[in-house]
């Protein structure tokens, strides 16, 4: 297997107002989106958002999950300052701030939000790991 993240799938319980919210944040629906499936350009990746239920389905498992999944998505961003502005965009765009924008224990700056579906995402400047002038986030060798 090449190491590589192509597409997340966000299980969402409304997709138009999931739509809505990441619009709102500036992703861009595809027009490869269909039915019931929403897709965004995110970088060398892309984001989907699809039905909970319909999700939980094709991978044929209960859809009932709540609570902690052990996963959270991130968006670095280039400045310290920038960590604040994007949780406040999120918010206003319909966000729950889960963590204020602080200092943090590795020495970045980072805060998280939950969209509509409780999806957590950090918002984060790692001056350790800066992003290139393309906006990708490169680990070093």
């Amino acid at each position: 297997m090449e190491p590589r993240v192509s597409l997340i799938t966000l299980g969402v319980a409304d997709l138009a107002r999931s739509r809505a919210f990441y619009e709102a944040l500036g992703f861009r629906a595809s027009s490869a989106s269909q039915g019931d499936i929403v897709f965004f350009q995110a970088g060398a990746q892309a984001l989907a958002i699809f039905p909970r239920g319909e999700l939980a389905h094709d991978v044929g498992v209960d859809g009932a999950g709540s609570g902690f999944r052990g996963v959270t998505l991130a968006h670095n961003v280039r400045t310290k300052h920038e960590v604040a502005a994007v949780l406040e965009e999120a918010r206003a765009a319909g966000a729950e701030i889960v963590k204020p924008a602080q200092d943090v224990f590795w020495g970045g700056h980072s805060g998280y939000f939950a969209d509509p579906d409780g999806h957590l995402w950090e918002v984060a400047w790692n001056p350790l790991v800066p992003l290139g002038a393309d906006g990708v986030f490169v680990l070093p060798d």
